[in-house]
């Protein structure tokens, strides 16, 4: 039978489905307007692809942006020892997370990233838990990136000396309309990223690196310079300890590795180059071609970050004097723009400076599509969210008055919010190298021992994250004291959520395993046979009930017996079911395999059987247990929970004649 027969035949199969509650109910014109722009609505440029050095410009401003703060940050933590502190940042980098991530790359190419690739990796609620701490992690770096960003592109603005007299020191003030105007972009649709970030990028590069050739230029006419700062260095001894120093500072550098997550979640844009080379363990739908380009934007964006970061360190230890990089100097969280103002003149560091700023305003706009990407792709599938999610223009309300909150909290100090956004980007770095490390293990093979020295090296590197996230929180323990509250209230809303949206159906789709059962239950819709839902599969339990129920009830149609067995995995929130129908005497068996919940699924086929009658059985259990049975498991008192689903659907679509009867019978 060909593909194609199949399909159609596949399809002649399924059951219609059920007008879901956004469907049903009626809405004003405000949720109108605001379900308008979902995730999953398309059009012209959605398919779209583009060479992967146009994308390298979508993850850069991302990445290239903190060089707007890291150079000050990396000053203020390391003083002198903030070139040797940067050249690890460096080595971390290009040895470290850009294998890590080009193992990421090759295993959730479909622009998931690390959490979907842990996600695959374990399974249940063990699962579904871990993910949603690192949604909290990931959202404490996404959240932070656009409020440290908006809250430096501020302090850019009020240092430029044409601005400040209009200005003033309003940073506060400023952050919260660089936010503002962010969530109106999103708001009314955000098209056209990738030329934007071009735009962006090239010139803030461009600049900078005129500004830091010019420094470079400075030190060479000025050797006095040089000298003073290898004093400094000497200061701590020879290079044995200035090693050991500037690794136990790298740590505090760690916003230079943030940008990473961001090179593998836009996979999906980078087109598939042609004539990529094959391997023996290729399937058609390994786009290896996507790989290979993403991992050369990897690499590039890595090259170009660790050039940069490399000067930058070494002409602003050089050039910047030690007060000016204090927390209150002029130089703070703005290094290069210091340098720029300074040796090349106010109209050349104004420049700068409203390069930065679009830059840093940028980089909050990708962490903004970061969220809008990763939110509905994981927590209305566990159903852990509110169906609104999935809308765009109610998620950018909700992420807008959370950047509020935080930057009022950290009164939009640059500082302040660093270690938060550490700890987020070391968190997703870790669990980046802890799935690569786990699914090398897995693929192991002791034909080739070149495979564990292979595992070794990310174990190794694992190891090297570990240790900086540990520094980091030890150093700096606000980031992970604000990304637990991610967490807790990300934790805290998923079971809320869970809890409200157990009464909904839950299945996405119902088909038959062969033509006999279509057929068969076609003979039997439309208030034909009474609807008996049983807990033992069985001949000799059925023919009991059958026997049993006459006895209470008035029956004059054929039964239909439902057994509903469940899947192996109940903390999925949908589930899929295969119908399997036959006859059994004068009455029929209905067997559906592959729930998430029993009581759901009756409710769910009851409405596409339209019975006369369901008859339930209860049972005289503990009902908080039967309560917890139903929420963690699918169990639980089928009866009522069938009556509460189907009367709370009924209300939904508006249903008031033709319902069936429900009939709770005891034990």
């Amino acid at each position: 039978m060909s593909s194609e027969t199949e399909s159609s035949f596949s399809s002649s199969l399924r059951l219609p489905k059920l007008p879901s509650r956004s469907e049903a109910t009626a809405q004003s014109w405000l949720g109108r307007f605001l379900q308008r722009g979902s995730r999953g609505d398309r059009d012209d440029e959605a398919d779209r692809t583009y060479p992967w050095y146009k994308v390298l410009w979508l993850t850069g401003v991302d990445y290239f942006s903190t060089l707007g703060y890291q150079p000050g940050i990396a000053l203020l933590a390391a003083g002198a020892l903030s070139v040797t502190s940067t050249a690890i940042l460096v080595a971390v980098t290009l040895f470290g997370a850009v294998p890590v991530y080009a193992e990421v790359a090759s295993r959730s190419y479909a622009g998931q990233g690390s959490i979907a690739l842990l996600e695959n990796l374990l399974s249940g609620w063990q699962s579904k838990i871990f993910v949603l701490v690192l949604l909290g992690f990931a959202g404490t770096d996404f959240v932070i990136t656009m409020t440290l960003s908006a809250a430096d592109a501020a302090r850019h603005a009020v240092a430029n000396p044409y601005l400040h007299p209009y200005v003033g020191d309003r940073a506060i003030l400023l952050t919260l309309l660089l936010l503002l105007l962010l969530a109106v972009v999103f708001f009314l649709g955000f098209r056209e990223a990738i030329g934007l970030a071009q735009l962006v990028a090239i010139p803030y590069l461009a600049l900078n690196l005129i500004v830091l050739l010019y420094g470079v230029g400075r030190i060479v006419l000025h050797p006095a310079l040089l000298r003073q700062w290898q004093q400094a260095l000497s200061a701590h001894g020879d290079w044995t300890p200035v090693f050991v120093a500037s690794a136990l500072l790298f740590p505090r550098l760690a916003l230079g590795l943030s940008g990473f997550e961001t090179g593998v979640s836009v996979m999906p844009l980078i087109s598939n180059e042609e004539n990529a080379p094959k391997g023996p363990e290729d399937a058609s739908s390994r786009p290896r071609g996507r790989i290979r380009a993403t991992r050369k934007l990897l690499l590039t964006a890595a090259l170009i970050m660790s050039a940069m970061l490399l000067l930058s360190s070494f002409v602003a230890a050089l050039l910047i004097p030690q007060e000016a990089y204090q927390e209150t100097g002029a130089a703070a969280g703005r290094a290069i723009a210091y340098l720029a103002h300074e040796y090349l003149g106010n109209g050349f560091g104004t420049v700068y400076d409203f390069s930065t700023i679009l830059i840093l305003w940028f980089a909050g706009a990708s962490a903004m599509t970061g969220l809008l990407n990763l939110i509905p792709r994981y927590l209305p599938r566990f159903g852990m969210a509110p169906r609104w999610v999935v809308y765009r223009r109610p998620l950018v309300l909700v992420l807008f008055a959370i950047d509020v909150v935080i930057t009022l909290i950290f009164r939009a100090d640059v500082e302040a919010q660093g270690g938060a956004y550490a700890t987020g980007v070391l968190v997703l770095m870790l669990s980046a190298a802890l799935a690569v490390t786990i699914a090398l293990w897995r693929e192991c093979s002791v034909r080739k021992p070149q495979t564990f020295l292979v595992v070794f090296y990310f174990f190794l590197i694992t190891l090297v994250f570990v240790y900086t996230l540990v520094d980091n929180v030890i150093e700096r323990p606000d980031g992970i004291i604000i990304a637990t509250t991610f967490i807790v209230l990300l934790l805290a809303a998923s079971g809320v959520s869970r809890y409200l949206r157990s009464t909904e159906m839950r299945i996405s789709e119902a088909a038959f395993v062969d033509r006999s059962s279509a057929d068969l239950w076609a003979s039997i819709t439309g208030t034909k046979v009474n609807l008996v839902p049983h807990l033992l599969d069985t001949p000799v339990y059925r023919d009991a009930l059958a026997k049993k129920i006459p006895q209470y009830y008035v029956i004059n149609e054929p039964l239909a017996f439902l057994h509903v067995s469940l899947m192996d995995n109940r903390s999925e929130f949908v589930a899929r079911l295969r119908l399997r129908v036959h006859k059994e005497g004068e009455n029929f068996v209905i067997e559906a395999n592959g729930a998430v919940a029993i009581a759901n699924a009756i409710a769910y086929l009851s409405e596409l059987l339209d019975p006369i009658t369901i008859i339930v059985e209860l049972t005289s259990r503990n009902l908080m247990k039967q309560s917890l049975d139903y929420l963690f498991w699918g169990e639980g008192e089928t009866g009522l929970m069938v009556y509460s689903i189907l009367v709370r659907y009924w209300e939904w679509t508006g249903r008031t004649s033709g319902r069936p009867r429900i009939c709770l019978m005891s034990e």
